[in-house]
């Protein structure tokens, strides 16, 4: 069976105040292309359909767009939700939608009920997993203190359990939203932290054929049954060196697995470049970029005047500037933002109690700390779910 394997689509994100929306649907127009042309046997995406709970009408437009086309095809889709996505929202109708081949996985309570799709060489059980949000599902999966990795394990059980009960040789896809230890993340991607860990280990995914991950927003294989396809679309600078791209997975006859990359077609290509003013202006090595979506960043010890105006003669498709002076770590005049930079809120608010008491939180006061930004999280999450 040939898969096609893709995810974080965020349909109505923009990159930078660039609306993305023609850029998705070309994205969308290349998906059916190559779903025909290639010979693909079922599409999975791994969540993140939307960028967010209640997205823009363009956005729920274009899905509507992308379903019609995806059944049009005859070639089954299996869809789970993301940490982006409502997934209430998201699976209404699916009952109905499944009977024209989008089956779209919503509901965590229905973790080890399968999407059962035939090829010469007998079942492949589809298994979708949306996103888990710990706090809010714990109960159902009976863990006692929420976390990543209890509820996808727990998930997993499930999953392993009705696998079991199929006929010997059934082959089984896993498609699940979340941060797997090994992967390496962008700047675009929600932080999904919980009691201070946001990754899981591949090995949760043991005794399935293949993973099909979402969440982060680089194509790369963890392992050789377990891989993120990454994002269609570039959504930060840090994703500047991504090749986007989608995962085309054979399954043979036994389960097993090879991949193959077909890349997704880019609007425009993302650079980013650092000096001051004048050297930016003048290095001859950077004409490659002057059609490039541009992120400068300035380390001139004087901000000049018109900075964003003069580089955009040069580079017309500016989209951010940002302004490091190059001083000593110890200066003083270092801004809050880079002092900041790569740090944890929970490690923000410990240097915070170090600095007005004299000393850093203990273990305990790191603990309440830790519980306070979880509750927040969890709170956050309630509150998008009944929006």
């Amino acid at each position: 069976m040939r898969l096609l394997h893709t995810s974080d689509w965020h349909l109505g994100r923009a990159f930078h105040r660039v609306n993305m929306l023609g850029a998705q649907s070309g994205f969308i127009g290349h998906l059916v292309t190559t779903v025909r042309e290639r010979g693909v046997d079922a599409v999975v995406v791994s969540g993140d359909v939307y960028d967010r709970a209640v997205p823009p009408l363009a956005a729920v437009e274009l899905f509507d767009d992308a379903l019609h086309r995806l059944a049009d095809l005859g070639v089954p889709t299996v869809m789970i939700s993301g940490n982006h996505d409502s997934a209430r929202r998201l699976g209404v109708g699916a009952g109905l939608i499944g009977r024209a081949g989008i089956h779209l996985r919503t509901d965590p309570t229905a973790c080890g009920t399968p999407v059962v799709l035939k090829d010469d060489f007998g079942d492949v059980a589809f298994y979708g997993l949306p996103y888990l949000e710990p706090a809010l599902v714990k109960d159902e999966f009976g863990v006692e203190k929420p976390g990543h990795e209890a509820v996808l394990a727990a998930a997993m059980d499930r999953v392993r359990a009705d696998l079991a009960s199929r006929a010997h040789g059934t082959r089984s896809v896993v498609l699940a939203h979340a941060f797997v230890t090994g992967g390496e993340a962008s700047d675009s991607e929600r932080d999904i932290t919980v009691g201070g860990v946001a990754a899981v280990p591949a090995g949760v995914f043991d005794g399935v054929d293949y993973a099909a991950l979402g969440h982060l927003h680089g194509c790369q294989t963890i392992t050789e049954r377990v891989r993120y396809s990454g994002s269609p679309l570039p959504y930060s600078f840090s994703e500047a060196d991504h090749r986007k791209s989608m995962w085309l997975v054979d399954l043979d006859a036994d389960g097993a697995v090879t991949a193959e990359r077909v890349d997704c077609p880019v609007p425009r290509a993302l650079a980013r470049i650092r000096g001051t003013l004048e050297e930016l202006l003048a290095d001859p090595g950077l004409a490659r970029h002057e059609e490039a979506w541009i992120e400068a960043t300035l380390t001139d010890a004087v901000r000049p005047a018109d900075p964003m105006a003069r580089l955009a003669e040069r580079f017309p498709h500016t989209l951010s500037l940002a302004f490091a002076p190059e001083r000593a770590p110890e200066d003083p005049d270092v801004s809050y933002a880079q002092r900041l930079a790569d740090r944890s809120d929970q490690e923000i608010a410990e240097d915070f109690v170090a600095h007005v008491r004299g000393a850093g939180p203990d273990e305990h006061e790191q603990g309440v700390l830790r519980d306070a930004f979880d509750a927040v999280r969890a709170d956050e999450a309630v509150r998008e779910v009944a929006r």
